[in-house]
């Protein structure tokens, strides 16, 4: 029986391959492996035997990470920078696992690379929460740009696209139309029918004003705005009309409306080729003016001005 103790090299290879992280080494000329964990094998699939060359290493990485990672490992690499890189490797079964590779460059005395250790982890668990973390957020700032209750952009999301399309005209000098709608005698309407069937009015007038291209949002209380880039009066008139039409097709019954026994809306539509000297908050005012002289014009119409 050999009672002689364990040298040095016998004892880091067990501590290594006692560890859930995957060590290798990789030397820089011949650009093969001298060594790769046992571990690898439960993970991946590949026997430690398979793994020979670097190739082998860049076969097994997601041909969507593959020329990233392996571009990037090998700057760094050649600059002596020791590094950190995140992708997909392929298992033997075809799937897929998340790797952390952290790697050390050995650098000969020229400062040419000599070899590259390193220690592969399964990132598998911290990728899932950190895409479950990404959808949340992205829930998170959808609800905070979308109306809770109509499902339609909101008015801080209005503002934002906007000012975003205000720019684009001017800098373009395209025209930028925008349409403020209001249903008329809104308030009667609730006190008759109760706030909960006119929650449902406001998200049956919401869909009604909806079209795929157009960019909607409910601008506060009853009230609603279209965006409508690179659109002139003509075309935002016909778009304005197209609205109220909409809505008054839904047939909803309004026995306190002194216009119609059917629920209506009054529409501003205005339009305007912006330049340095123009302001988006007088345009917005001017428009939603329009809409107000709908009203007092007699309801359930539009008014449309070139501004």
């Amino acid at each position: 029986m050999d009672n002689s103790p364990p040298n040095d090299s016998d004892i880091y290879k067990t501590l290594l391959e006692s560890t859930k992280a995957i060590p290798w080494k990789i030397d820089w000329a011949s650009k093969q492996f001298s060594y790769i964990g046992p571990q690898i094998e439960p993970l991946l699939g590949w026997a430690p035997s398979s793994w020979q060359s670097v190739e082998d290493w860049v076969n097994r990485i997601h041909e969507e990470d593959r020329e990233r990672v392996f571009n990037f490992c090998v700057q760094q690499s050649l600059q002596g920078l020791d590094h950190e890189a995140d992708y997909r490797a392929l298992t033997a079964t075809g799937d897929f696992v998340w790797i952390r590779d952290v790697v050390h460059v050995i650098r000969a005395p020229s400062g040419e690379p000599e070899a590259l250790i390193g220690f592969m982890f399964d990132i598998s668990e911290r990728k899932k929460t950190e895409e479950q973390l990404l959808i949340m957020q992205r829930k998170l700032e959808e609800l905070s740009y979308k109306d809770g209750l109509t499902g339609v952009a909101n008015r801080r999301m209005f503002d934002t696209v906007l000012e975003r399309e205000w720019l684009e005209a001017r800098q373009h000098q395209q025209p930028l139309s925008l349409i403020m709608i209001d249903i008329d005698y809104f308030k009667q309407f609730n006190d008759f029918y109760g706030h909960l069937q006119g929650d449902e009015v406001l998200k049956q007038v919401a869909q009604a004003g909806v079209r795929a291209k157009d960019f909607f949002a409910r601008f506060g209380g009853e009230e609603f705005a279209l965006i409508l880039p690179e659109t002139n009066d003509v075309s935002a008139s016909k778009i304005a009309e197209r609205c109220r039409n909409l809505v008054f097709k839904e047939q909803i019954p309004h026995a306190k409306s002194e216009v119609s026994q059917i629920l209506t809306i009054s529409v501003g539509a205005g339009s305007i080729t912006p330049s340095q000297t123009d302001d988006l908050k007088t345009f917005v005012e001017s428009v939603d003016a329009l809409m107000y002289q709908a009203k007092r014009n007699g309801r359930n119409r539009i008014e449309v001005k070139s501004i």
